[in-house]
């Protein structure tokens, strides 16, 4: 074998067989896929953006430069990161310090916007609005963008670490239930998320019912820069939570196989060890068609998620300000899809719940263009949330099959790349054509036809992964 620029093999293929690991440790991993849902949902999908543009005056290319600088420093660390995490077969440390990180920089967001700038915004008591004219700029925007950049960063960085825990942690024929525990759980966790940090905002329970006053002024008096209420007193609490959830996997779960031999770490041979690992990959049959795949499912999954609200106002004619709510509705199905993939998974293989999973994908986007009415959409929303985690379920244990476990994180890191790039591409490619129709042949043409490029991109990961093998049947020997 050919010695990796880390000084460790390519393949070390007599790594200990994965056991079992404890219960405790098998569901702190899983729970930390609650955790960090928890941000996900909270500051990259619901909060942020909202309160920087709506409440403060920016724009939502500030909110693109921020978005965009963070998946272009996980495109160009993780990869190197993980190969470094290979080397030493730790993965355990990489998870907790980068989660840290991401914890204390969501905080600062919300400091910075009650120290270094007025509170303004919606739901903020007493109300406040904006001055004609002000919008935030200077150092304060300067701050702001840096935390929420370090936050995303951190956090998109820890995940690849997090994934390559699974192989220590149960036998290869019960990867895919765990996986699917643990995105299940984290459904929960960006439903949680809003739940938990709604009463901060708005005083409501998830915009539902409206809590009692003594009760909000109690917990707003405990909890640090959320008195004034409105969105930036939601990134505080989104920060304790974050750390909460995840302190069962600090404490709890370790790395297994820890290489204990001190060995320096060259850092210009570990930036080359990232175009070693793609050259050498041809040595692992399937793994660089997978992250193909991956790239063009992820492009999919990640646009149809960003636009799925909007098409259901301007194609199917619900009120605006009602997506947050049916993203909610539309999420529940998918706790239970999501384990019942893993549970496939492990019975029938990764590679074919996976092409199931694409074949559903195909057919339930075409019935969503074909069926504009709103029974139809409650009926395609909810079979879209139901196998919504079917991907992510199965991809873990798919790559896992295709590699050797020691070189796990150098794997997902690329995997992480590929993703980065196609949260940049889908979304842009579905605004043009959406965009660019519209007054040629009307919104809801154009949403459809945009739609239809979803669809494609989700045919073309399914004859991707036909070509990737199909290890199932020599796993279970």
């Amino acid at each position: 074998m050919v010695p990796t620029p880390l000084d460790l093999p390519i393949a070390d293929v007599s790594q200990p067989p994965a056991i079992r690991a404890p219960a405790r440790e098998r569901w702190s991993w899983a729970i930390y896929d609650f955790a960090n849902t928890i941000f996900s949902m909270n500051v990259a999908t619901y909060y942020f953006g909202v309160w920087l543009v709506s409440d403060l005056g920016s724009t939502n290319t500030v909110v693109a430069i921020g978005n965009s600088t963070a998946s272009m420093l996980v495109a160009l660390s993780i990869p190197v990161l993980g190969a470094i995490s290979d080397a030493r077969q730790r993965r355990v440390p990489w998870v907790i310090w980068l989660t840290l990180i991401a914890c204390a920089s969501t905080a600062l967001i919300g400091v910075v916007g009650y120290q270094m700038m007025p509170v303004v915004g919606d739901s903020v008591v007493p109300a406040a609005v904006r001055s004609p004219g002000w919008h935030v700029g200077g150092a304060p925007l300067v701050w702001i963008i840096a935390a929420f950049v370090l936050a995303n960063y951190t956090y998109q960085g820890a995940l690849p670490f997090y994934n390559a825990m699974l192989p220590e942690l149960v036998p290869i024929h019960e990867r895919g239930r765990l996986s699917g525990l643990g995105v299940a759980i984290g459904y929960v966790g960006s439903i949680a998320g809003i739940v938990f940090t709604a009463p901060f905002f708005n005083g409501s329970l998830a915009g539902v019912m409206q809590l009692p006053a003594t009760f909000i002024h109690g917990i707003r008096s405990i909890v640090p820069f959320t008195s004034h209420g409105g969105r930036v007193s939601s990134f505080v609490p989104t920060a304790i939570l974050y750390l909460l959830f995840s302190l069962p996997l600090f404490v709890f779960c370790r790395d297994h196989h820890p290489i204990r031999a001190k060995r320096p770490i060259r850092w210009r041979e570990a930036f080359a060890s990232v175009f070693e690992t793609i050259r050498h990959s041809r040595r692992y049959p399937g793994a660089l068609r997978f992250i193909l795949a991956s790239f063009l499912y992820q492009d999919a999954m990640g646009t149809i998620i960003s636009f799925l609200g909007i098409y259901a106002v301007e194609v199917v004619g619900f009120s605006k300000g009602t997506e947050i709510t049916l993203f909610i509705v539309l999420i529940i199905p998918g706790v239970l899809g999501s384990y019942l993939s893993g549970v496939l998974v492990d019975r029938i293989g990764a590679k074919r719940t996976t092409l199931w999973v694409l074949v559903s994908w195909v057919v339930l986007l075409i019935a969503l263009i074909a069926i504009p009415s709103k029974t139809g959409f409650w009926v395609v929303g909810s079979c879209i949330g139901f196998i919504f985690g079917g991907l992510n379920t199965s991809e873990r244990p798919l790559l896992l099959s295709l590699i050797p476990d020691v070189e796990a994180g150098r794997f997902f890191g690329l995997m992480v790349l590929s993703a980065r790039a196609a949260a940049v591409v889908g979304p842009l490619i579905f605004a043009l054509i959406a965009d660019g129709l519209a007054h040629a042949l009307g919104a809801a043409t154009a949403y459809r036809i945009a739609v239809m490029t979803i669809t494609l991109g989700f045919v073309g990961a399914f004859f991707v992964i036909r070509g990737v093998p199909d290890r199932f049947r020599h796993e279970q020997q």
